[in-house]
């Protein structure tokens, strides 16, 4: 590989931050705890200098690295700058949580910091190789985060539960790609578009290698069916390795399905759009659906991730009508405004599971919910706010999200799928709405004083606050997004 097509300068936030996980390790392995600052503080601290490189390259022209396996483009830019926030957000809720339970360790920071590794490479992945490089460095950290709790046999279950199947949807994934490489003879994304726009595949080996490689996406999202593991997993695993799983992985996600499906398969977009309307409605039946049987609250949020998907899925397959890429942008546009926005929501409800949780008590039921009102007004007022976005309710950032997707669905001319979303998420309401009813209709089930400390309360009310402001003045972000993606598609 020549000098010149490295450009390390395009991938320079990866080296800087695979630099400062080693770093963090190291000190806390080697340096003693009287002698510096918490593992906590220097792992914030270790992301400033490559969350500092991604903010100054914004807005460059895309760079290629590594022989243009690598891409650094304002939709990576965005979805970096994304994941560090839901990382650092996520560790200012997660502080008194790890201390009480004796989690505070060099593994659960240096891990964090490996699997948002992981995100970068695969949002900046432009090439079949660099797609899978990136996704096992972040599933095998939050493997180990979900069963960081040793002494928990709930958090090692989780953690079997979700390894044993993510290595099967790795196995379809790269079963997917090698029939990909047998039908274009490339892993290149770019050199794949083309060579199907030049007619120089096997298109029934193509076909196949994309069936497997759908699968393996939809489990990184935990779409039906491929949702088996996401309500134990969310359930078993420590309520910070939880968010860890729920919130970032969702916006790598979604960029290697864009990157995949939309820049590298489009010659295919048929296929895969119908596989994603199949999922799509199974999602949002099966999530809206059994969470109301839920007494467990993660175990609820997880199939209400679940029914989210579905609207992901919506997005994503509106873009191109008949051959037509004239929606392509809104579509992509309003799918990557709703991951980003629910990314936020989701910090908000973990994040207050963790500060409502104490030494020996899990705020893990809806039942421990009960009479948060009584106990503390800002803390249900923050709740309901992201019950309700949840649910999809104006003035909300989540009823925005939904418009803009269903929006869309209807341009696309898939009036039906719209009427279907619309009507699962009118029973996906009721669950959320059983939340607020609890915190503030039901008597006290517990009084003891809840005192989170300063710094997740002050984060919490940032969270809460944007998630209503994004919702009544929504412009600025979604043009943002609408901007990336059309600079993403032009490239």
């Amino acid at each position: 590989m020549k000098l010149e097509s490295l450009n390390l300068l395009a991938a320079l936030p990866e080296i800087v931050l695979l630099v400062a996980a080693c770093v963090v390790l190291l000190i806390d392995a080697i340096v003693p705890q009287a002698k510096r600052i918490s593992t906590a503080g220097l792992t914030l601290l270790a992301m400033i200098p490559s969350a500092a490189i991604i903010i100054a390259q914004f807005g460059q022209p895309t760079q290629y690295a590594f022989s243009n396996m690598y891409v650094a483009d304002s939709l990576a830019h965005l979805l970096k700058l994304c994941s560090f926030i839901a990382l650092a957000v996520t560790l200012i809720y997660a502080g008194q949580y790890v201390r009480d339970r004796g989690m505070e360790r060099g593994e659960f920071y240096a891990l964090a910091l490996f699997s948002l590794l992981g995100q970068m490479v695969m949002i900046s992945a432009n090439h079949l190789l660099i797609v899978y490089l990136g996704l096992e460095l972040m599933s095998l950290s939050l493997y180990a985060l979900a069963a960081l709790r040793r002494d928990a046999p709930a958090s090692s279950e989780a953690a079997m539960k979700y390894f044993v199947l993510g290595a099967l949807a790795s196995g379809f994934l790269l079963y997917g790609m090698s029939m990909i490489y047998g039908g274009a003879g490339s892993l290149d994304l770019s050199q794949i578009a083309a060579r199907f726009a030049e007619g120089q595949v096997n298109r029934i080996v193509f076909s196949f290698g994309v069936v497997f490689i759908v699968a393996g996406l939809a489990f990184k999202f935990g779409a039906v069916p491929f949702h088996m593991w996401v309500p134990d997993v969310y359930q078993g695993s420590p309520t910070a390795a939880t968010l860890l799983i729920a919130a970032g992985p969702k916006l790598a996600a979604f960029a290697i399905t864009f990157r995949v499906l939309v820049e590298g398969l489009s010659g295919v977009a048929t296929d895969w759009q119908q596989m994603l309307m199949v999922l799509a409605v199974a999602s949002l039946a099966i999530g809206n659906i059994v969470a109301i049987a839920q007494s467990n609250f993660k175990r609820m949020l997880a199939y209400s991730t679940i029914s989210q998907v579905g609207f992901v899925f919506l997005g994503l397959l509106a873009g191109i009508v008949d051959g037509s890429v004239e929606n392509a942008t809104s579509a992509y546009g309003s799918a990557l405004f709703y991951v980003v926005t629910y990314v936020l929501t989701t910090l908000g409800t973990f994040g207050m599971i963790q500060l409502l949780a104490r030494q020996g008590f899990e705020a893990e039921t809806i039942d421990d919910l009960k009479g948060l009102n009584r106990r503390s007004q800002w803390m249900a007022l923050v709740m309901m706010i992201m019950m309700l976005s949840l649910a999809g309710l104006p003035p909300l950032v989540g009823f925005y999200a939904k418009l803009m997707v269903l929006k869309a669905v209807i341009d696309a001319g898939q009036v039906w799928l719209a009427v279907v979303a619309v009507l699962f998420s009118l029973v996906g309401a009721f669950y959320y709405l059983r939340v607020v009813k609890a915190m503030y209709f039901d008597p006290v089930a517990d009084d003891s004083p809840l005192v989170p400390q300063a710094g997740a309360r002050a984060t919490m009310a940032v969270n809460g606050a944007l998630v209503l402001l994004l919702g009544i003045v929504p412009g600025p972000l979604v043009a943002l997004c609408l901007h990336v993606i059309g600079q993403a598609l032009a490239t």
